[in-house]
């Protein structure tokens, strides 16, 4: 799901000053019946006021949650109940499939959607594929369900992620096509070399850190194999990122060929979330 124009009439529904107007949020993020919204320092007293008129607008939300920037290494949103159902468990739709998560405790992005389906797009039958920051499994399902790779091995050392990520492996019915790992990723060379397994396409959804798990990546390739590495970055270091990403290649016996840069969405005045996507040969 892209990012949401608000009703026009939202703003008709709630009174604030007239130099506050333009301040008002423009947008928001709907996962199943929880929406989330930013609110800037100008109309933060008017929130109690502004979620309501909110939910009167959006017949399919319960709760309106304020969030502020994703911490820690398990990517967890702090969250604000401002108004609605005091739960932050939903059901989310997306392209057919049903994902159960705790916006509170996983972290997931409705506005990924397209670049989860632009990859399934892109898997080969009976791929070996893995997932090395896995979430609530939405890459792994979106391509188990309308690929066919052999198999996905999906990794997360958030317990919480992982046990919803069983639950939507579950539902959607790909048990036989997804392996969910409860690990660190930088554990997952060493745990699938003791099965065996060599991997044709590695996603590393992770940004701000991604970059640290790239050699883990490379270990997981046979001699040939496909990366998409996700990165938040300044749009002037988009290039410096790539030379960085070959430079590791290189060091590990690996030719680099760059084959896509997406620009995914904005994160900030002249920062994106920006998608890689690199061919990894062994030299």
């Amino acid at each position: 799901m892209k990012k949401r124009n608000l009703p026009k009439h939202y703003k008709d529904l709630i009174t604030l000053p007239i130099k506050l107007k333009s301040k008002m949020p423009t947008s928001f993020d709907v996962i199943g019946d929880i929406l989330l919204i930013k609110f800037s320092s100008d109309v933060n007293d008017y929130k109690q006021q502004i979620s309501k008129a909110l939910l009167t607008a959006n017949n399919n939300i319960k709760t309106v949650c304020q969030i502020f920037p994703v911490s820690g290494e398990l990517r967890i949103r702090n969250i604000e109940i401002i108004m609605g159902k005091k739960s932050t468990e939903t059901l989310h739709k997306e392209y057919g499939l049903n994902y159960h998560l705790d916006i509170k405790k996983t972290y997931f992005s409705p506005r990924l959607a397209n670049e989860r389906k632009r990859i399934k797009d892109l898997v080969k039958d009976n791929e070996i594929i893995v997932d090395m920051f896995t979430g609530v499994a939405p890459f792994a399902i979106m391509i188990a369900k309308y690929a066919n790779p052999k198999i996905i091995y999906a990794f997360d050392k958030n317990s919480d992620a992982i046990k919803y990520a069983k639950k939507n492996v579950t539902i959607n019915q790909l048990l036989d096509k997804i392996e969910l790992i409860n690990e660190d990723s930088k554990n997952a060379p060493s745990i699938l070399k003791n099965k065996n397994v060599i991997a044709d396409r590695v996603i590393m959804n992770l940004p701000f850190s991604a970059f640290k798990f790239f050699n883990k990546a490379i270990d997981l390739l046979g001699n040939e194999g496909t990366i998409h590495f996700y990165d938040i970055i300044h749009e002037n270091k988009f290039e410096n990122r790539i030379k960085e990403l070959e430079g590791k290649s290189n060091k590990k016996g690996y030719n680099f060929e760059l084959v896509n840069l997406n620009k995914i969405k904005s994160y900030s005045p002249h920062e994106f979330y920006i998608g890689i996507d690199i061919t990894a040969k062994r030299k």
